[in-house]
């Protein structure tokens, strides 16, 4: 006699996609956040039939329980990041890629206190939530994005109600601090159609005066491939550096591509992908400029340089 098919197997099936789009928050890279849900839902297959079917909220479960898994690989990666050759760098993830809404309801709050799910999943969100502690990126994630509340975070994180709201406070601040004016979808894409342009010209001016005379360049190699070891700052050092780039690969081609939610850049050698760039604008000039080359980040995006193609680009 054969088993009668699981009647909870869609509603947990169906939790994937929002279980992904959490954890990538949380973890900055999509390879962990895959690998999250799937021990995720290894526990949740470990478990006795009788025992889930006595679970009334399927997907509250998982999410407490990739919550609490992503907890624990934030405090590890802090000490393996010590050791990652380089700038670390989130991993960028392309439009197809773009997740659904949080979960709705929840909390009731100052709407000023909120972020909206395409402005969290953005390169210089992602940044900011780095420089958290696990605890303050988990509750913060949760709460302000996801729209769970406080008595709910408190489960996953280990920690009082009133101490994750604290932690969502202090994070708040750390992302309020640090991202006075950004620019609208419309101008951040301008500026950077207007990068390409210059780029595809090889105007090395044009290129230098679209840069806050402040940016910074970040470059993420992951010792795999050559990359940037120590961010450039300002204008012209990072103008140098990209002159150099434009004359020493002029076969690179930059096309436009939906990055992380907004516009960036896929830097394509012979049908190949060589980088990704994601842009901080402000005030009409690029402000942060962050270059993912590391081939383990860029699966996403279709073919990568394989060795050879890298060593004659070097």
């Amino acid at each position: 006699m054969s088993t009668p098919p699981d009647p909870g197997l869609d509603a947990v099936i169906s939790e994937r996609r929002q279980l992904i789009s959490l954890a990538y928050r949380l973890l900055g890279s999509l390879a962990d956040a895959e690998d999250v849900v799937q021990e995720t839902y290894a526990r949740w297959y470990a478990m006795p039939r009788g025992r889930r079917q006595e679970i009334d909220s399927p997907g509250g479960w998982l999410t407490t329980v990739a919550g609490r898994i992503c907890l624990d690989v934030l405090r590890s990666a802090r000490v393996r990041r010590e050791s990652y050759v380089g700038e670390w760098v989130p991993e960028p993830v392309p439009d197809s890629v773009e997740w659904l809404g949080g979960r709705a309801g929840g909390e009731q709050g100052d709407p000023a206190e909120r972020v909206t799910l395409d402005e969290s999943v953005s390169m210089a969100f992602l940044v900011v939530l780095e420089s958290m502690t696990p605890a303050e990126r988990v509750s913060f994630v949760l709460h302000d994005v996801f729209r769970y509340p406080f008595p709910e975070v408190a489960k996953i994180v280990g920690r009082s109600p009133a101490a994750c709201r604290q932690l969502a406070v202090s994070a708040r601040r750390r992302l309020d601090s640090a991202r006075p004016g950004s620019a609208g979808n419309d101008q951040h894409a301008a500026v950077v159609r207007k990068f390409k342009a210059a780029w595809d010209a090889k105007d090395i001016d044009a290129l230098v005066g679209l840069l806050d005379p402040d940016a910074v360049a970040a470059s993420d190699g992951g010792g795999v491939v050559r990359a940037l070891l120590e961010p450039l700052h300002g204008a012209e050092a990072i103008g140098g550096f990209l002159a150099m780039l434009i004359e020493g690969a002029p076969d690179l081609r930059p096309v436009e591509r939906t990055v992380n939610g907004q516009a960036g850049l896929v830097l394509e050698l012979g049908g190949a992908t060589s980088a990704v760039m994601a842009f901080d604008v402000r005030d009409g000039r690029i402000r942060r400029m962050w270059s993912v080359r590391n081939p383990e980040k860029l699966r996403p995006w279709g073919p990568t340089l394989d060795a050879a193609q890298e060593q004659r680009r070097t």
